[in-house]
Parts: C-alpha cells; sequence; structure tokens
C-alpha cells in the first residue's frame, strides 16, 4: 500500500495547531491557577474575608480558602494540601510546636512573607468593670498566680480563662511574648476548639477571661482589658521553597489590601 504525502495546506494545518498547542503549554501556568489557602482564622478574618475579590482581581488568580488554624495551615502545605499556608503568628513559634509534634520534616524549606500585624484582643463579659490591667498582671493570670477578679479591682469570683487549643495563633502569640513559648496554666482553664467557641463562652461566662481575634472581639462588641502595651499577632502568608509566580502575584495583592485598610 503506498501512502499518498499529506497536501500542503493540511499540513500547514496540522503545524499551525501544533504551533498554538505549543506555545499554550509554555504560556505561565499562573494564568489559570486556583490556589488553595489553609490556616489561620485570625489572617482569614483579618485580609481574605474582606479583600477577596480584590486579591482575586488584583493578581488574576482564583482562591479556594480553608481557614482552620496556623498549625493545621502549615501542616497541609507541607503535605502538599495547600499552595500557601495563612499564619498569625511568627513562623519560628509555629515551626518549634511543630517540631515537637511532627519531627523530621523539611521546616528549612518553609518561607514566610509578612502581609499585615494585628494585635490580640483580651476579652472578658460585658458585666466585668475590669477594664485595665498590666501584662505582668495577665502573665500571672496566665501562670496561675492571679486567680481572682478580686486582685484586678474586680468582683470577687474565680477567673477563668478561655483559650483556644491546638496550635491557634492568638495563643501561640501569647505564650510566644509573655510566658517564654510555656503554655498556659492554672487551676480555671478551659479549652475550647475555635475562636467562635471562645468568643461564645466568654458572652456566657461572668468570669471568663478570653484571648481572642481583635475583629472577632469587635464584631461581636465584647469588652477588652486594655494593657500598657499590645500584643500584635504577624499576620503572613508561608510558601514551601521559593513562590511560584503566582504565588507572589497573590502575596502582593494581599499586601496592598492590607495597606489600604491601615
Amino acid at each position: 500500500m503506498i501512502l499518498k504525502p499529506t497536501p500542503r495546506p493540511i499540513r500547514s494545518l496540522i503545524f499551525a495547531i501544533a504551533t498554538v498547542l505549543a506555545m499554550m503549554a509554555d504560556l505561565p501556568q499562573a494564568l489559570a491557577d486556583q490556589l488553595i489557602l489553609q490556616g489561620s482564622t485570625t489572617f482569614n478574618r483579618r485580609i481574605i474575608e474582606p479583600y477577596e475579590a480584590e486579591i482575586e482581581a488584583s493578581s488574576g488568580h482564583d482562591l479556594t480558602v480553608i481557614p482552620n488554624r496556623t498549625m493545621l495551615g502549615i501542616i497541609a502545605l507541607m503535605e502538599g494540601r495547600a499552595h500557601m499556608a495563612m499564619i498569625s503568628a511568627s513562623l519560628d513559634s509555629e515551626v518549634e510546636k511543630l517540631k515537637k509534634a511532627l519531627p523530621g520534616l523539611d521546616y528549612d524549606r518553609l518561607k514566610a512573607f509578612e502581609i499585615a500585624s494585628t494585635r490580640v484582643a483580651f476579652v472578658v463579659h460585658p458585666s466585668n468593670s475590669v477594664g485595665k490591667a498590666t501584662l505582668d498582671q495577665v502573665k500571672r493570670i496566665l501562670t496561675g498566680e492571679i486567680t481572682n477578679w478580686s486582685v484586678l479591682g474586680g468582683k470577687p469570683g474565680p477567673i477563668r480563662v478561655v483559650s483556644v487549643g491546638g496550635g491557634g495563633g492568638v495563643m501561640t502569640t501569647v505564650e510566644s511574648e509573655l510566658l517564654g513559648g510555656k503554655p498556659v496554666r492554672g487551676p480555671n482553664i478551659l479549652y475550647v476548639r475555635t475562636a467562635l467557641q471562645l468568643i461564645q463562652i466568654v458572652e456566657q461566662e461572668p468570669n471568663a477571661f478570653g484571648m481572642a481575634q481583635l475583629s472577632l472581639a469587635r464584631q461581636k462588641g465584647l469588652p477588652e482589658i486594655v494593657t500598657e502595651k499590645p500584643i500584635e499577632q504577624t499576620l503572613s502568608l508561608i510558601t514551601l521553597g521559593e513562590p511560584t509566580a503566582a504565588m507572589k502575584a497573590v502575596i502582593d495583592a494581599a499586601r496592598r489590601a492590607a495597606e489600604k485598610a491601615m
């Protein structure tokens, strides 16, 4: 059987199609990227919820956002279930905790890109008359040395510390800044799973003392105990290795959005 040569017009069309396909393959993948972000609910409330549409439009990329906790976001990133992690504590403090729970992972590849900062809110029940405390007094509450509101000039009653357990950025920041990285301890500690549960407990418990996201505390209208110096949370996006062009675009867009809000 003798094969006839392909007519020139058809050969030209095939060549043109192959050329277009090759050019499409060489286009930056970022043009069609949908990036998955996991991690801090503080980062999500402060940056993503109000500015997600703006970040997507400015960066040219779609975002799928899964708010859980800072530590869970880093774990998801290292397991390949997220393109970037959202954190609301220093990367060093989080890595220190993770090394104890999950040793042997390549933590040196993690890179932090600061987006903004916010402060921790020390919140109390609306009926609580205590409006000010020193950071030393807060530290002594969290170490179990001060256990009654009367010591701070409030109505007598046991101070019940409410904290989110399991790797939340608020708690990690407080432990790092006030407790030298050690955990909260004392006779009346209630651990909850989420920041929203913490707020709900503080709203119901007259003797509660909670450490919360500032944006969530303000949203719920809970009174704060003011200290002489704020405890600042750093809000960052984390990549595993150098960020791709798409990741850089989202990082830059998030920074621009955060700067507008300041």
